[in-house]
């Protein structure tokens, strides 16, 4: 086999779950939260998701009533199960008692997936919050989920909150066993399988956790029910399957199921210690983990942060490209004259048969939508429960409050209205789309005045819901259902005003930055010169840096003779 063939099967056995539904979540329990409240974050990130905010609406069925299960992933039709009598309104990943859901693959073992299994990882999410009125209800309805249905996608590392608790809970498939019971015409075959071996951890108050793409749960209490919930079988299932030997207090989850590889640590581990490192000071320690050299050397499942975490706080962890570390993404060649912190997929590359990568980090391209969910107490559910939801790429969008109790999603975010494929004037998946892939063209100058609208809509709206929230308490001592509507029209004008505020900074850019000059501007209005025509623009050309890049490319190609040329 040539140098190249061994190159390309070294890259297929790593963990490529992180290039193929990438995602990110933050988890922040109330003693961390600068206004005590759980909240937990999500990008959704893969290439062929179209970011828009999903409405289920309260409902009560029939009894006997079948609902269809379609793989989130893909729309592949997966089967039929029993639906329950009465359901919960969900909006985005948050339902109307607070709860919220999000999730990472981490993919494991190959061999533990369910192909006969009838629920994937989406429906899981989706089907659960229309259920649960409690994180600790969430983690029993998910599992009863599974044991009964069977578990379709790989591995998962969910996050859970409520306004009291946040949990995450690592679950995986235990693969495909057929068996055929009876003969001809009662012969009954299925798999014996079926089901889920998972670990809930309740994240103590006072700390915060984070998912990747990389299963992070290893040792955990075995007798602590308060604080640690798990399937009978997760340990007797892997000593079962020859993954394990040792003592029951010994197991690790994630080194049984997923032990962790370089993309692991490299790509997923990375981004959940850079949000560590920012809220506390120990961090450094691992930093040789989280490159991918030293595997053994983990991060803990949960830290306590050296202050108090915010909404706003949690919004711009989100927008992270490893700035201020030695992988800062904007400091290298793969940058462009422009500090642009993205680099196109693969994530592997080869050249002269050595393999290199990209670094992965938590603000990407490929983000249908992502949300900062925030669970509070003391409230009614329906004011107090808010999905902070923004569609595609992490560090250009602006988070909306869209209430949990509202009975309609704005018009702009609505399923259906565009899709990956289809492009659509009034889709807020369009409008940031727009501004951020031409952003990417000349990144460095066009991100701060994306930023100055982004802050000021956010912090905005962090004002403005401490008067709708007021509002709103006094609408629902008298009537439920007004102050329903009153949280309903209010997130529904925040999103469709955010909208046409970003197609006019689309609008905006580009007159400014057409043709790669950047035009002159005074209080906001382009200048002209005395008869009324364009003043002329500016012409920044390229950093010091880029400049000796290409000399050192070309040579003396480009120099101009007597001017300390030949």
């Amino acid at each position: 086999m040539n140098r190249l063939g061994v190159v390309l099967i070294f890259i297929g056995t790593m963990n490529f779950s992180a290039e193929v539904n990438s995602c990110t979540n933050f988890l922040v329990t109330p003693g961390a939260s600068a206004n005590g409240t759980s909240m937990i974050t999500y990008a959704a990130d893969a290439h062929v998701l179209y970011g828009e905010l999903y409405y289920r609406p309260a409902a009560v069925y029939p009894e006997g009533t079948i609902l269809s299960i379609y793989e989130w992933d893909t729309n592949k039709f997966l089967g039929q199960i029993r639906q329950v009598r009465e359901t919960y309104s969900v909006v985005g990943n948050m339902n109307e008692h607070q709860v919220a859901i999000g999730e990472t693959t981490y993919g494991g073992r190959s061999e533990l997936r369910d192909t006969t299994g009838i629920i994937d990882y989406g429906s899981l999410m989706y089907i659960t919050l229309q259920r649960s009125k409690t994180a600790r209800e969430a983690i029993h309805t998910m599992s009863e989920l599974v044991n009964e249905y069977g578990y379709y996608s790989s591995g998962e590392s969910f996050s859970i909150s409520d306004p009291n608790e946040v949990w995450i809970m690592e679950m995986i498939g235990k693969g495909t066993k057929i068996v055929t019971k009876g003969r001809g015409s009662k012969a009954v075959t299925y798999n014996e399988n079926r089901g889920a071996v998972w670990v809930a951890v309740k994240i103590p108050d006072g700390y915060v956790s984070g998912h990747a793409n990389q299963a992070r749960i290893q040792q955990f209490p075995l007798d602590d029910p308060e604080n640690c919930l798990y399937a009978p079988d997760v340990i007797d299932f892997a000593r079962e399957m020859g993954y394990y030997e040792g003592s029951d207090e010994e197991f690790s989850f994630s080194d049984t199921y997923a032990p962790v590889d370089f993309g692991g640590a490299r790509f997923c581990d990375m981004r959940v210690w850079s949000f560590f490192k920012d809220v506390n000071d120990d961090m450094d320690q691992y930093f040789s983990y989280v490159k991918g050299e030293y595997l053994s050397d983990r991060m803990p499942l949960y830290i306590k942060p050296n202050r108090k975490i915010s909404n706003y706080d949690l919004m711009n962890f989100m927008r992270d490209h490893l700035e201020g570390t030695e992988l800062d993404m904007r400091k290298d060649a793969g940058a462009g004259p422009f500090e642009l912190p993205y680099r196109w997929r693969p994530l592997y590359w080869e050249v002269d048969g050595k393999v290199y990568c990209n670094e992965r980090a938590a603000a990407t391209q490929q983000t249908g939508f992502s949300f900062v969910a925030e669970s509070r107490s003391g409230m009614p559910d329906i004011i107090g429960g808010i999905l902070w939801f923004g569609v595609d790429d992490a560090a250009s969008t602006v988070y909306v409050p869209m209430y949990c109790g509202m009975t309609m999603v704005p018009e702009t975010y609505a399923v259906g209205n565009g899709d990956m494929l289809t492009y659509s004037d009034n889709s807020a998946f369009w409008a940031f789309n727009f501004v951020s892939n031409f952003a990417y063209l000349r990144y460095s100058l066009m991100i701060e005045d994306i930023r100055k609208k982004q802050d000021a809509l956010e912090k905005g709206f962090i004002e403005k819901v401490k008067n709708i929230d007021k509002k709103a308490i006094e609408l629902y001592q008298n009537d439920p259902e007004k102050a329903r509507a009153y949280i309903t029209n209010f997130s529904v004008n925040a999103g469709n005003h955010t909208v046409a505020v970003w197609k006019e900074l689309g609008r905006y850019l580009l007159v400014k930055y057409m043709d790669g000059n950047v035009k002159k501007e005074k209080n906001g209005q382009f200048l002209r010169n005395a008869y009324g025509y364009p003043a002329g623009p500016d012409q920044p050309g390229y950093s010091e840096e880029w400049k000796r890049n290409v000399i050192r490319d070309t040579g003396d190609k480009l120099l101009v003779p007597g001017n300390g040329g030949h």
